[in-house]
């Protein structure tokens, strides 16, 4: 007569085998974070274009595919009129910008050893292109600028496949999910799309602002290189907190260079913008976008920029509204069942 299987050996076998493949997985996807986080920028991209899309095929009556191509002819043909009209100005005062920091860091380092702390800027340049860092590493630069190339084609290109046929791809991940939670999990997708759509609409308005109000601010005080010292301002305000930060730095340095007198006033437009951008831009655009509380923005800042990079810093803002819509809806609302509103639900 045969033994019965001892079934507590085999449930425990069992809990061992999902724990190792959990395991297993979570080592696999931490190896290819990378390829996760430009993956999340693809569907960003493909976002915008959806959106656009989607005001074509509703205006205009458009099938869907041509909408989509439309609408990444139409931002390729945006961006190629910006460097055309633009381009020649934003060249030469690149190369003036170029010229004008290394003098404006040499002054600041004059300062400096005048009251004896020494010159950091001087010798954290000389470093630049010395080959303690550069030389030594020639190599592994042109590595991460063919990379960071790369990324942007994948990126890209990702985003047209991905807003050519998000059905197709949205219904292959969810037939990946336990039949019993695919409602849920595609509802939760539903929900992080209008979240992230909103977000991106009341971004690319800040954006906007904080590049025209620093423009004019900078041609007003006569401060050189002022268009690209604003397109730094409205490109980086993409970044939460350390955007605002580190794109005042050159327009100071550059104003340094004139004067310490336009340097104050340089400063003092800088903290005038933000805090109207904080202030009054802010709080118009959330009526009709997304708001994350300050806090979790600032610590997603901090997480992902430890976790990928440079390029989790560039996204952080964007992966913390998926994820804070995400937690909320999969583990607030469902496993803790506990009511709880929806960033962009009453917007929708």
């Amino acid at each position: 007569m045969k033994e019965a299987p001892d079934s507590d050996e085999a449930q425990y076998v069992r809990r061992v085998l999902i724990v190792v493949g959990i395991t297993g997985g979570v080592l696999l996807l931490w190896e290819l974070r990378q390829v996760v986080v430009l993956l999340f920028g693809a569907i960003m991209v493909a976002t915008i274009f959806r959106v656009i899309s989607d005001l074509m095929e509703r205006h205009l009556r458009l099938p869907e595919r041509i909408a989509v191509l439309l609408s990444v002819l139409l931002i390729v043909g945006i961006i190629a009129s910006l460097a055309w009209s633009i381009g020649s100005q934003v060249s030469a005062e690149s190369l003036d910008l170029a010229d004008t920091l290394p003098r404006a860091a040499q002054m600041i380092d004059d300062r400096l050893a005048s009251v004896g702390v020494g010159r950091p800027v001087g010798q954290w340049m000389h470093n630049m292109h010395s080959g303690s860092i550069i030389g030594s590493n020639l190599k592994g630069v042109v590595s991460s600028i063919t990379f960071t190339a790369a990324s942007f084609l994948i990126v890209f290109f990702g985003g047209i496949f991905l807003a050519a046929e998000p059905r197709l791809y949205g219904i292959g991940l969810i037939k990946l999910i336990p039949p019993a939670r695919r409602r849920l999990v595609a509802e939760a997708m539903e929900e992080s799309d209008r979240a992230l759509r909103l977000w991106l609409k009341g971004q690319l308005w800040a954006m906007i602002v904080i590049f025209l109000m620093t423009w004019l601010g900078l041609w007003m005080l006569g401060v050189p290189s002022a268009l690209v010292l604003a397109l730094i301002s409205g490109t980086l305000e993409f970044i939460p907190y350390a955007g605002a930060i580190s794109s005042s730095i050159p327009a100071i340095m550059v104003a340094l260079v004139q004067s310490p007198e336009l340097a104050l006033w340089v400063v003092g437009l800088y903290v005038i913008v933000h805090h109207v951008e904080a202030y009054v831009i802010q709080p118009v655009i959330q009526q009709f976008a997304v708001e994350i509380p300050a806090v979790i923005t600032l610590f997603a800042l901090l997480a992902f920029g430890l976790l990928f990079g440079v390029l989790g810093i560039l996204l952080a803002a964007p992966l913390a509204v998926v994820s804070y819509v995400l937690v909320k809806r999969l583990y607030v609302i469902e496993a803790l069942d506990t009511p709880t509103p929806i960033p962009g639900q009453e917007k929708s």
